[in-house]
C-alpha cells in the first residue's frame, strides 16, 4: 500500500525549485555538486511546508526532463534525500517525502513559536506584540462584572452578542458608513471570518484573486480549502495595487472572491489610496467577484501625519460587492481572538446559518471584554500604546538591519507591523533555514507567493527594538554569511526544525 497522500507534478516541483536563486558564487566559493544542490532544494521545499509531507515527487525521468539535468543527477539527489529522511520509496508505488525522525512536522503557515524555545531563539516569525496593559486586565474585569446575565444563557450567540454586534455597527457608523447591527457577525478572530466567507462563496476549485505578495496564513487556508489561487503582483514598493493588473485578472479569470489588504499591506505595508480602493471596487462588481476587504491593520497607522482613506466599503453603497473583515486581534492584542464581518444582511444570515456547522459562536466573556473597550476609552488609548510600541520598535529595527545589512533593499512603511525585505541576491529559503541555526527565526518570501514567488525577500516584524533587535540584525548577518559561503545543507546532518 502506497504511503503517499498527495502528488507534486514535475513542472509544478521544477518551477519550486528554480525559484531558489541564489547570488551567483564569489572567487573562491565553493558551489555544491548538482545532485547535493538538487537534494538541498527539495529539503528546503518540504522543511518550509512548501511540499507537503506524504507527497509522492515525479519519476526519476520525468523530472530530470523538467529540469534540464541527467537522470543519474536527480537519482543521486533522492539517494542522499533517503539517506537523511527526507525521502521513503517503495518498489512499485515511486518515492514520498518524509521528515527524519525526531523533527516535528513543518509549519505552513506562520505559528508562534513555542514559549520553550524563546529563551534561545529571537522570533521574526509572528507579527504580534504583547498586551497593553493596563487595558487588557480593565477589559476583563469590565467584563466580569458584565458577565453574571449572560451566564444564565445557553450561551451560544452564532450571530454575536447583540450589544457587540450594536457597538462595531455604530464604529462603523461613526466612519461614514452607515451600518445596522444585522450587517454584523462576530467571529473567533479574522482567520475565522475569513474561512466561514470562504466556505459560503468559494466551494473546492474555485477561483479565488488574491494580492501577490499575500498574508501567508490565509493563502494557506485557502489553499487546504481547495481554492485555485490566481495571484495578483502589488505595484512596486508601497505604491498598492496594479490596477491595470487587477482589472485583467478579474475579467479574464473571473475569481469568485479577491481577499485584499488595502490598509497597510500584510507584508509590503502598502497603503492604497481612495482612487484605487474605488476603482477595484468597480471591477469587481463588473466582474462579479465578491471582495473581501481586510481591515485587521486599519487602526495601526504609526506616522502622526498619515491620512487613512475612507473604508473599501464606502465605494459599494449597495452593500453586494464587498465583504469587510476586522479584528481586535492585531491593533489590540492576538490573545483577544475577536473578529467581525460587516455585510449585507442577506450574507450575513447565510453565514450565521453555516455556523451551526462550525464553532457555534464566539466565547461571551471575550466578547464583553472588546465591548468594554469600545464602550470605554480603553480602546483608544490601548490603540494608542500598541502604535508606539509598533513605531519603535519599526525604527529601531530598521536602523538595525541598514547598519548590519546594507545592501538589502526595503522602503518603510507608515503603518503596519511588517518591512518586507529584499536580500540582495540571497535565497530566502536558505537564509530562514541559517537563521534557525543562528538563532533567528525568520519567514522567507516564498511563504507569502503562490508556486514559488519570491524567493528573494524576507519578512520582519515589528515585534522586536533596542538591544533585540540589534542582536536580530546581527544574526541575521551571520545567516547571510552562511549562505553567501554555500554552508547550508550540503554534507550536513538533518537537524530539528522549529515550527
Amino acid at each position: 500500500m502506497a504511503q503517499w497522500t498527495s502528488a507534486v507534478g514535475a513542472a509544478q516541483l521544477a518551477r519550486l525549485l528554480n525559484s531558489q536563486q541564489d547570488r551567483p558564487a564569489g572567487p573562491g566559493t565553493r558551489r555544491p555538486p548538482a545532485y547535493r544542490a538538487l537534494a538541498d532544494g527539495i529539503r528546503l521545499l518540504v522543511l518550509e511546508g512548501r511540499v507537503p509531507v506524504a507527497a509522492r515527487l515525479p519519476a526519476e525521468r520525468e523530472l530530470a526532463l523538467s529540469l534540464s539535468v541527467s537522470r543519474t543527477t536527480v537519482a543521486a539527489a533522492y539517494e542522499a534525500l533517503r539517506s537523511e529522511g527526507f525521502l521513503e520509496s517503495r518498489r512499485g508505488a515511486g518515492s514520498w517525502t518524509a521528515v527524519p525522525a525526531g523533527n516535528p512536522l513543518p509549519a505552513r503557515g506562520l505559528e508562534p513559536l513555542p514559549p520553550e524555545a524563546l529563551g534561545s531563539m529571537i522570533d521574526l516569525g509572528c507579527a504580534a506584540l504583547p498586551a497593553p496593559e493596563p487595558w487588557l486586565t480593565r477589559a476583563v474585569q469590565g467584563a466580569l462584572e458584565e458577565l453574571p446575565p449572560y451566564a444564565h444563557t445557553h450561551g451560544d450567540y452564532p450571530a454575536g452578542l447583540p450589544a457587540l454586534r450594536s457597538m462595531i455597527a455604530e464604529r462603523y457608523t461613526a466612519r461614514g458608513i452607515p451600518t445596522m447591527p444585522e450587517q454584523i457577525m462576530v467571529t473567533t478572530g479574522a482567520m475565522g471570518a475569513i474561512d466561514a466567507i470562504c466556505h459560503l462563496f468559494a466551494g473546492r476549485g474555485e477561483r479565488i484573486a488574491v494580492e501577490s505578495p499575500s498574508y501567508a496564513n490565509i493563502l494557506q487556508l485557502m489553499r487546504e480549502a481547495g481554492a485555485r489561487l490566481v495571484p495578483v503582483a502589488m505595484a512596486e514598493g508601497l505604491a498598492g495595487w496594479d490596477m491595470d493588473r487587477w482589472r485583467q485578472v478579474l475579467r479574464d479569470a473571473a475569481p469568485r472572491i479577491a481577499y485584499v489588504v488595502a490598509d497597510f499591506h500584510n507584508p509590503t505595508g502598502a497603503l492604497a489610496d481612495e482612487d484605487q480602493r474605488r476603482r477595484l471596487v468597480d471591477a469587481a462588481r463588473s466582474a462579479g467577484t465578491v471582495l473581501i476587504a481586510d481591515e485587521t491593520m486599519t487602526e495601526l497607522w504609526l506616522d502622526p501625519d498619515v491620512r487613512m482613506p475612507r473604508p473599501v466599503c464606502a465605494f459599494d453603497p449597495a452593500g453586494s460587492t464587498v465583504i469587510t473583515v476586522g479584528s481586535a486581534s492585531k491593533a489590540f492584542w492576538a490573545g483577544m481572538r475577536i473578529g467581525w464581518v460587516r455585510a449585507a444582511p442577506d450574507v450575513i444570515r447565510s453565514l450565521v446559518a453555516a455556523r451551526a456547522y462550525a464553532d457555534l459562536g464566539t466565547p461571551v466573556l471575550e466578547q464583553l471584554a472588546v465591548n468594554w473597550l469600545f464602550g470605554t476609552d480603553g480602546w483608544e488609548q490601548a490603540v494608542e500604546v500598541r502604535r508606539e510600541q509598533a513605531r519603535q520598535n519599526r525604527d529601531e529595527i530598521v536602523a538595525a538591519v541598514r547598519r548590519k545589512l546594507p545592501e538589502w533593499e526595503f522602503e518603510v512603511p507608515r503603518g503596519g507591523l511588517t518591512l518586507w525585505v529584499r536580500t540582495g541576491g540571497l535565497s530566502g529559503s536558505r537564509l530562514a533555514e541559517a537563521g534557525e541555526r543562528v538563532g533567528v527565526r525568520v519567514p522567507s518570501g516564498p511563504r507569502f507567493g503562490v508556486d514559488g514567488a519570491f524567493e528573494g525577500y524576507v519578512r520582519l516584524p515589528f515585534t522586536v527594538g533596542g538591544a533585540v533587535a540589534e542582536e536580530a540584525a546581527a544574526r541575521l548577518a551571520a545567516a547571510a554569511r552562511i549562505v553567501q559561503d554555500g554552508g547550508v545543507g550540503a554534507g550536513e546532518s538533518p537537524r530539528t526544525f522549529v515550527a
